[in-house]
């Protein structure tokens, strides 16, 4: 009999093909109507319909692209490669594929075919990190706090068990979903390659081209250089326009834009290799950060800060809250075009405004579930998480963590409590005889 997970594979590809054939078809429709298109989103209300119909046709197709992770009762390594299967950088399953191991969207390794390995320092490496499927907030799609020690040691299988999961609540399913896309980004979208079976792969590199200035951005017709004289200080420009953020951080993924293009591996290579690129990319850096009322002080570290304007630009982020979907999208940019270690400041801000300065509330949530979850280096993901979970002040439970790890952290505060409380056994009122 055929297993769950075999059978979950199979629809997951069919509904994946169907989805990129829709998507490929309505692509052409757009392009030979796209004088009149123009016309028709000058119509009140269309373009708004249409944004949430894309949207959701994007996260379908996402969601049909997912790696299964699966349970650890599943079929070794050994057996994968056997039948055919690859595995991505942190050794899971992904899928059939007889091509080369796709390189990190933050380097290129010198041997393309040996994903990096991740080196993860003794401060969260003993046991009580290990975390069991059975925890209650245990996510299938978050790869934090695995190891290869953990992976390539030998158990008997478990049974997952669900009775535990009762402390499960609507944030953590938001979590969780939001975990699947992030996971898919970490993981440099191992099924990316069949998105290209249906898709020309763009040889012209439209991305790269752009940040050169060597064209410019549609349906804007704008160039890079106008974006940073012309548009710096334009905050009303910047917020209402929904058409140049997929030109200014470019992914491998669909955008809100149909007329903007996905990276391709060769065109990311292309980009890392070029100053000027990457120059321009540091640039619009620059906008969104004095957009959202930020100041970049360290252009070696990445290290910002609140700038002079801080406080209207963060009541606009509070009061719009699809800037956080464009934050996510800088902070993946940032990782895929050469400004990894700017991943992590980023988010620390974030989260130091949020939970420690009661700052952006309405963008706490997207700062734990989506922000945190898009830096690519695994050990900065869990000291901020342990940053994150040492200044959480909320009602609800912190659902970004396994409870086992978290009753670690919580040790040592309970026994300094108990400490400072007289709970060691001594009474703090009596004196040595001598």
């Amino acid at each position: 009999m055929e297993s769950l997970s075999n059978m979950y594979r199979r629809a997951r590809r069919k509904a994946f093909n169907f989805f990129d054939r829709v998507s490929f078809i309505l692509r052409l429709l757009f392009q030979a109507l796209s004088p009149l298109w123009s016309w028709i989103l000058r119509i009140p209300g269309v373009e708004f319909l249409c944004l949430r119909a894309r949207l959701l046709c994007v996260r379908v197709q996402k969601l049909a692209s997912l790696t299964w992770r699966g349970s650890r009762n599943e079929q070794s390594e050994k057996n994968q490669w056997e039948n055919g299967f690859s595995s991505d950088e942190e050794g899971n399953r992904v899928g059939p594929y007889s091509g080369p191991t796709a390189r990190s969207p933050s380097e290129v390794p010198e041997i393309p075919d040996k994903p990096p390995e991740v080196r993860v320092e003794n401060e969260f490496s003993g046991n009580e990190y290990r975390v069991d499927e059975t925890d209650d907030f245990y996510c299938d799609y978050d790869s934090t706090w695995e190891t290869e020690h953990e992976k390539e040691k030998e158990s008997p299988p478990r049974r997952r068990t669900y009775q535990s999961r009762r402390n499960r609540t609507y944030k953590f399913t938001r979590f969780e979903n939001a975990a699947k896309d992030m996971q898919n980004y970490r993981h440099d979208y191992p099924n990316l390659h069949r998105t290209r079976h249906f898709e020309q792969e763009n040889d012209e590199k439209p991305n790269l081209r752009f940040y050169l200035r060597k064209m410019a951005s549609l349906p804007d017709e704008i160039y890079i250089d106008q974006f940073h004289n012309e548009w710096k200080g334009k905050y009303a420009k910047l917020e209402h326009t929904h058409s140049y953020i997929q030109w200014l951080f470019p992914l491998q993924e669909p955008g809100m834009n149909s007329e903007a293009k996905t990276l391709t591996k060769q065109e990311i290579q292309d980009f890392l290799d070029s100053p000027t690129a990457r120059k321009n990319l540091l640039e619009s850096y620059k906008l969104m950060l004095d957009f959202y009322g930020i100041k970049l002080e360290n252009e070696e570290t990445g290290e910002v800060a609140r700038a002079a304007h801080w406080s209207d630009r963060f009541q606009n982020l509070n009061n719009h809250t699809h800037n956080n979907l464009r934050i996510t999208r800088i902070l993946k940019c940032l990782g895929t075009l050469g400004y990894r270690h700017y991943q992590v400041p980023l988010v620390r801000f974030f989260l130091e405004e949020t939970l420690v300065k009661g700052e952006l509330q309405r963008v706490k949530d997207s700062a734990l579930s989506y922000f945190l979850f898009a830096v690519l280096d695994k050990q900065e993901r869990r000291k901020l998480l342990k940053f994150a979970y040492d200044n959480y002040d909320d009602t609800e439970p912190f659902v970004w963590c396994p409870k086992k790890i978290q009753d670690a952290w919580s040790k040592p505060w309970q026994e300094q409590d108990q400490f400072s409380s007289g709970g060691n056994g001594w009474d703090n009122t009596s004196t040595y005889n001598c």
